[in-house]
């Protein structure tokens, strides 16, 4: 009889046990960026969203940006965050000097969120209306540790070209391409940009991305990239589309969370995107289908188990050992 109740005992703790490993890590800290960004926004939504519906008590940090939610990610500092996937292969070859040779293979995935294409912004009475007018200019790129201001002098680079960048937040670089302090506002984040929208009411302003030919030497030199485009109507004086290069966006936590607690942090976001929608367009594409967008960084294995219920077949390059 003893025997038999500590084999019940042991059963029921199997059962308990991610119950009891969510319940011990409910407090959460999720890392976004600065704020005008989209990962500001959709930060806070998806904090209020997993506090509200999954029990979970989530607090959104500004950052930097991809950079430095994962360095803290994997620092332990935070628990949740958003990263590019150029950041993301950047982290796990440790080949990009903000890396400082470290390769950081604790990151694991959890969901898809949505593309972001790069595009620039100039003053129409400036008269730059193309990026290779950008040679020796002023430029906004947001924070450095963020995705535009990562890439954007890589990019530079590729295509043989030298500027002055500027960093600072995105409603700090606005103003400054308002008062003529910069030339252009070079940037990335979900559509359409808060900031982005706001210069396009205030002022006459011209949107620009790259030639074909910029575009297939950019991909060149940075394969994380893909084809991208921004619809017209984005902005009400962009009347046409505009084909660029642009990176996925996936939230991302350590290797170490709960099994449990991932897998309902990714179904909880990924089953009220109506919700997420509503604080943000770009969230239209956080969905499980776009789980497929990934094929390098490892999800979680809670999050792989979530992709199996609904049949979703992961590229077998993130499936973690």
């Amino acid at each position: 009889m003893a025997g038999l109740c500590r084999g019940l005992l042991a059963a029921v703790l199997v059962v308990l046990a991610p119950a009891v490993a969510v319940a011990q890590s409910k407090s959460l800290t999720l890392g976004t960026a600065s704020v005008g960004g989209t990962y500001y926004v959709i930060g806070g939504a998806m904090a209020d969203l997993l506090s509200s519906r999954a029990g979970l008590q989530v607090t959104t940090q500004q950052t930097q940006g991809p950079n430095q939610n994962l360095i803290m990610i994997d620092d332990g500092k935070i628990q949740l965050g958003m990263v590019t996937m150029g950041v993301a292969l950047q982290a796990l070859q440790g080949t990009a000097p903000w890396t400082k040779g470290k390769k950081y293979e604790s990151i694991r995935a959890l969901f898809p969120m949505y593309d972001t294409p790069m595009q620039c912004v100039s003053l129409k009475k400036s008269g730059i209306a193309s990026f290779a007018q950008l040679e020796g200019k002023a430029v906004g790129t947001g924070p450095k540790a963020g995705t535009a201001g990562t890439y954007f002098p890589l990019i530079f680079d590729a295509l043989g070209m030298k500027a002055t960048f500027r960093n600072g937040q995105s409603g700090e670089l606005g103003n400054q391409l308002k008062d003529g302090l910069i030339d252009a506002f070079c940037f990335a984040a979900g559509l359409p940009i808060p900031i982005f929208s706001e210069l396009d009411a205030d002022q006459p302003v011209v949107f620009y991305t790259w030639t074909p030919e910029e575009i297939a030497k950019i991909r060149k030199a940075l394969p994380e990239f893909s084809e991208s485009t921004i619809p017209k109507g984005t902005y009400k004086q962009q009347t046409a589309d505009q084909k660029t290069v642009g990176l996925y966006n996936f939230s991302i936590a350590n290797k170490d969370m709960p099994d449990a607690q991932a897998y309902l942090i990714t179904k909880t976001v990924l089953e009220n995107n109506a919700t997420m929608v509503k604080a943000h367009a770009a969230a239209k594409e956080t969905i499980a289908a776009n789980a497929t967008r990934n094929n390098f960084l490892p999800f979680h294995p809670g999050a792989v188990r979530y992709y199996k219920e609904k049949g979703i077949k992961l590229d077998p390059a993130t499936i973690p050992k």
